[in-house]
């Protein structure tokens, strides 16, 4: 299969190799030339046969809608547009009218993976028109995980970012957990080895998980972590996803909560949030931020 793709920062990069690896063509645009494989995106459309499909990896808002309007100009009826970016939902169903009353096709897709996706895979939550999300399922079986589970049409257009949402909302909740957990444990004297004792739930607990592998390993780069503020961005998608809760009147006590210790970690170096900026940074590759002393140094 033939697909184009816009954006190849460290995500979309790294899923423009790994499509290719599973046998189908990936002509990829960028703003940066030293990556782009074309110097433009008329040159990336003129590139593919139509029925054309083009995948859209750049950040939300006004990149993606820019990026949109710029396709909407390009692209013929039959086409279909697709973004794998983290936008919010509502948009969604703004691009697919805009596009459909063109004739072109929209499927949103929450994408999770980070920067392990190229060897592991891609959990994927898509949504959008069933024929549409049909014709992509060479695409979407090139990106998943091996084996039966790290895929899913989760229903209308939205639901995919909707889904990848949640998704979000409750990562915030559970790197929270861990990070409370190892501040109580660093300020207790009696516990002498902190890493040690996360190392001995990777095994045989019930809170053992990914999330805690990566704890591991930052704690194994930086053993309390000295090197870090405490200093962890949100993303939007935990926003989205209380105003959400808000407007279904659903109560997410855990995520409002790890949402707003974000919110703390700008106004004090937050022990906390080192372990989060740690876990963000091992699964995501998101930039943290040095402590004062590392600085100094």
């Amino acid at each position: 299969m033939q697909i184009g793709l816009i954006g190849l920062g460290k995500m979309g990069g790294n899923m423009r190799e790994r499509i290719r690896r599973a046998g189908h063509t990936v002509i990829g645009y960028d703003r940066n030339p030293a990556v782009s494989d074309v110097g433009s995106l008329s040159e990336l459309v003129d590139g593919l046969e139509a029925p054309r499909v083009v995948w859209v990896m750049v950040p939300a808002g006004v990149a993606t809608q820019s990026t949109i309007d710029e396709l909407a100009g390009l692209l013929e009826t039959g086409d279909v547009v697709v973004d794998g970016g983290n936008s919010r939902w509502t948009d969604d169903e703004k691009h697919a009218r805009e596009l459909g009353a063109q004739g072109i096709g929209f499927v949103d897709a929450g994408v999770s993976g980070g920067v392990w996706g190229l060897e592991n895979g891609y959990a994927l939550m898509v949504g959008g028109d069933r024929d549409h999300v049909h014709r992509l399922q060479p695409i979407f079986e090139a990106l998943k995980p091996e084996g039966p589970y790290g895929y899913v049409h989760a229903g209308k257009v939205g639901s995919g970012h909707f889904s990848k949402m949640v998704h979000n909302g409750i990562e915030y909740a559970m790197m929270q957990a861990y990070a409370e957990g190892w501040e109580l444990l660093e300020k207790v004297d009696s516990v002498e080895n902190v890493r040690e004792v996360f190392r001995s739930w990777q095994e045989g607990t019930v809170i053992r998980s990914w999330l805690l592998d990566l704890a591991v390993d930052a704690l194994d780069q930086d053993e309390h972590l000295d090197r870090l503020r405490g200093y962890a961005q949100d993303s939007g998608e935990g926003r989205w996803t209380v105003e959400a809760a808000v407007s279904h009147a659903v109560p997410l006590p855990a995520i409002t909560a790890s949402l707003f210790a974000r919110f703390a970690s700008r106004q004090d170096d937050s022990p906390q949030m080192k372990m989060i900026a740690a876990l963000r940074n091992q699964f995501g590759g998101h930039a943290v931020e040095s402590s004062k002393e590392e600085k100094k140094a």
